[in-house]
């Protein structure tokens, strides 16, 4: 058992163990007098959640913010989505769109982190949905944000692996000058081999994942450096641009209104400095959960914002002026063609294997932290083949089955890109709705639901109230602006099919929910207590539990 001690016990839930669905209306409510004079250790404090300790907790504050930095990939990031950003007004657009946006990112992951300290738990926002909800919506509610923060993973995932097959592509281009191009099918034959390799290194033990953190983060921080370093010394004159260009040139390439792209620039950064629960999903693994995942949530996305802000600086001063030919080039791949510029084919090989390497450590721990959703989820008994899906492997202590199943789903998502070249960028802009669906949720819920909260020992305290408000109107504003369509009167190649997809998801959990005789209303009644067995329930009969709610 894990020697870390929580301190602050005023601060952490005082409860009798008892299943979460119980613990939902009474958390922090029935303390003990023992527990007042002593500190929790994490297998404890789970326990108090309604779950016992099933996984190896291997990872301490550092590899935990490693990992959340890692998924956040800065400069990888910004590359695979920097085909979608230019567009929307050029470098002005880059540079303060990002800034803008960092300011609320900010602010939902101050919300995030408060949360993830009350009740660091590895279903994270739909076990806190549940557990903030009235009694009325509060398991229709957790069904719901349970299946939606799925998809968050599945869509995410697919996204980072699509990138990354396209800049190896775009790799290829380059050494061939120009003479390969890759068909969809070639890149999706790429991305399938990708989700292979990433299904396979997300199934290590829990020590090798924790420990290839450190790796992860120097490899990060040493991209950042060559970028801010190699580009203005090796960029030629002529692809330099003044600061007044960097900085207040606007440039929209869309058909819609300049305020409504400098909104729309939001998705690189949005789509960047994301995965706030990632930490959350991965505290039943760490050691002082309480306070080392608020603490990954907040540095990782303070130094990703940051860092994102450099390197879209740089790119603005070093990218040359000709936007179009930015865009269009051959290369498909806006970071590589500016690179090619700067430092020609041999260099920006180089680097672009880099770039390739970190972004693909970005999708292996994306994978990681949404099989542990997925482990969770199918914990609680929601999920369809949950009995399979909530298996340990013996050897590695990681849940196989979720991982794969995970990869599996993602594979299938991307199907989508045979719909047209704009049809793809739906696991992008999905990958931010879902999330924030999610985040937004459980957020809502502590102030409306009803339920005490009793924050961790990472508090806002009188912040608490306004943090949540900021937060939850930039979300539930994102949400809207990300579902339109990337141009007014959409056809079937051009539309967003974030609609469909997100919402063919929540049509179909909800159909699984409200299905006569055997849906999910007749038998799911939120999270569950492992705390006595493996995955069973205590002697309490569902009946008890539904004449409860």
């Amino acid at each position: 058992m894990s020697e870390s001690k929580v301190e602050n016990t005023a601060s952490l839930p005082q409860v009798t163990v008892m299943s979460p669905s119980d613990a939902g209306s009474t958390y922090g409510t029935q303390a003990l007098e023992d527990d007042k004079n002593r500190c929790l250790t994490d297998e404890e404090l789970l326990a108090k959640l309604g779950y016992k300790q099933e996984f190896k907790r291997d990872f301490g504050h550092l590899e935990l913010f490693g990992m959340s930095f890692s998924i956040v990939g800065v400069v990888q990031g910004i590359a695979a989505v920097l085909l979608f950003s230019i567009p929307y007004g050029g470098p002005a657009a880059m540079v303060w769109g990002w800034f803008t946006c960092s300011f609320f990112l900010f602010i939902v992951a101050l919300a995030m982190a408060e949360l993830g300290s009350a009740a660091p738990t590895a279903g994270g926002l739909y076990y806190w949905t549940y557990k903030f909800s009235s009694d009325r919506y509060r398991r229709i509610a957790c069904w719901l944000i349970g299946y939606v923060n799925t998809a968050a993973y599945i869509s995410g995932l697919a996204s980072v692996d699509w990138g990354v097959a396209n800049q190896i592509m775009a790799a290829v281009n380059i050494g061939t000058n120009g003479a390969f191009v890759a068909s969809n099918a070639q890149v999706y034959g790429v991305y399938a081999a990708i989700l292979l390799s990433h299904a396979v290194g997300g199934s290590l033990t829990t020590k090798i994942i924790a420990r290839i953190q450190w790796f992860y983060v120097f490899l990060n921080v040493a991209l950042f450096f060559v970028v801010i370093i190699v580009l203005p010394v090796a960029t030629p004159p002529e692809f330099h641009n003044t600061a007044s260009y960097a900085l207040t040139h606007f440039e929209n390439d869309t058909p819609w209104p300049n305020g409504y792209a400098f909104i729309l620039s939001f998705l690189a950064p949005a789509w960047t400095v994301a995965g706030f629960d990632t930490s959350v999903h991965i505290s039943e693994e760490a050691r002082n959960a309480p306070k080392a995942v608020p603490f990954a949530i907040l540095s990782a996305t303070i130094v990703s914002a940051i860092l994102g802000w450099i390197v879209n600086i740089v790119l603005a001063f070093y990218m040359g002026d000709n936007l179009q030919s930015v865009i269009r080039d051959p290369i498909g791949q806006p970071m590589a063609t500016i690179f090619f510029n700067s430092v020609g084919k041999r260099g920006t090989l180089v680097v672009w294997a880099f770039m390739i390497l970190t972004l693909w450590m970005t999708g292996m721990d994306y994978l990681i932290a949404g099989s542990r959703q997925l482990f969770a989820f199918s914990r609680d008994k929601a999920f369809p083949f949950s009995s399979y899906l909530y298996h340990i492997n013996p050897y590695t202590k990681t849940p196989v089955h979720a991982v794969c199943f995970l990869a599996l789903m993602s594979l299938i998502l991307a199907l989508i890109s045979f719909a047209g070249p704009i049809a793809i960028s739906a696991v992008f802009t999905m990958s931010i709705v879902s999330q924030y669906i999610g985040f937004a949720t459980p957020i809502i819920a502590r102030w409306f639901g009803g339920r005490q909260f009793v924050p961790g020992p990472f508090s806002l305290g009188i912040m608490s109230a306004p943090v949540a408000f900021v937060a939850s109107a930039y979300m539930i504003c994102m949400i809207v602006v990300f579902l339109f369509p990337a141009e007014p009167n959409p056809t079937a190649q051009n539309m967003n099919y974030t609609v469909v997809v997100l919402g063919g998801t929540i049509i179909l959990s909800l159909g699984y929910y409200f299905f006569p005789v055997y849906g999910g209303r007749h038998w799911f009644t939120g999270p569950v207590e492992t705390v006595g067995g493996h995955g069973e329930e205590k002697e309490s009969s569902h009946e008890q539990v539904d004449e409860k709610l």
